[in-house]
């Protein structure tokens, strides 16, 4: 990869304190890039010679190939702060990338799993005596419980989960940590879960058999595969159980400012998209129970 790429991934690695996911999707796009100029423009294609044009043929090759305009959008965006950086480095006088326009996105508003599914699925039983039984419902519970983040809950250390105080700590976005406490069936849960968890195991809370951490691909299957079959859901996802998380928070009256500290949200208007599906509760609730609610006019 050329020198500058390589140089813009370690500053927001190391300086703008970037997630390794966040990093790696940037590295991906970045080397998609690469091969695109190195085939329209040649394998001698400078980067700080780029101009809006160039980027617009990309763009048009993306959308023959079928990319979605989500993901056209986020690789333009990688551009943006790609020559942003740049800018800032005095390689080039201007961003090439800047404004560029994109296609619109449709809101959408996000999966979650009804209560009473997760309800049904969480009183289950299960094997309390095996570890990968256990484990896995403690993920399911914990996902649920606390509105994590799956890239969290893999980097979750045994150190910063605190069954006396109730309360674990998190390392969120741009390596910003949060606390969150949880209820007495999570704190029971994770005191059974310990007592199977490998003496030999690393410092990460979630753990193979063998003691070496789960990978997020791996997460990503024990979540599909406790899901699929148990819940009527869309989506058997780790982050529709965050959804879920905050939309039954919101339900239940929780103010939405502590739901997006619960959920390290930025921005309030991240959060501001879950009063939504509540709303849409109500309507759906209005709508069974009121006498009037159907009487045709």
């Amino acid at each position: 990869m050329n020198k500058l790429y390589d140089s813009f991934l370690t500053y927001i690695r190391c300086e703008l304190n970037e997630s390794a996911h966040t990093v790696a999707s940037y590295s991906y796009d970045l080397r998609q890039w690469e091969e695109f100029t190195a085939e329209a423009f040649g394998p001698s294609f400078d980067p700080t010679q780029v101009v809006v044009n160039d980027i617009r043929q990309w763009v048009a090759y993306l959308s023959t190939q079928g990319r979605s305009a989500r993901t056209i959008r986020r690789k333009v965006q990688t551009l943006r702060a790609l020559y942003h950086y740049l800018m800032k480095r005095g390689k080039i006088d201007n961003n090439p990338a800047q404004d560029l326009s994109t296609a619109k996105l449709h809101k959408t508003l996000p999966r979650v799993i009804r209560p009473e599914d997760i309800k049904k699925l969480l009183d289950s039983p299960f094997d309390k005596a095996d570890f990968i039984e256990t484990r896995n419902r403690l993920i399911i519970l914990m996902l649920y419980s606390t509105g994590m983040r799956a890239s969290e809950l893999t980097g979750l250390l045994d150190v910063n989960v605190d069954t006396n105080s109730c309360e674990l700590k998190v390392l969120g976005k741009r390596n910003k940590e949060r606390m969150i406490p949880f209820g007495n069936e999570l704190c029971n849960m994770i005191s059974l879960y310990r007592t199977l968890r490998p003496a030999a195991s690393g410092p990460q809370f979630f753990v193979e058999p063998g003691g070496v951490a789960i990978t997020y691909p791996h997460l990503n299957n024990i979540v599909k595969g406790e899901l699929t079959g148990r819940v009527r859901a869309s989506k058997n996802t780790a982050h529709a159980l965050r959804h879920s998380f905050a939309t039954d928070m919101l339900n239940a009256g929780a103010e939405i400012t502590a739901v997006q500290q619960l959920m390290g949200h930025a921005s309030l208007a991240a959060t501001q998209i879950y009063t939504h599906l509540s709303y849409r509760e109500l309507q759906h609730n209005y709508q069974l129970a009121h006498p009037r609610a159907q009487k045709k006019g």
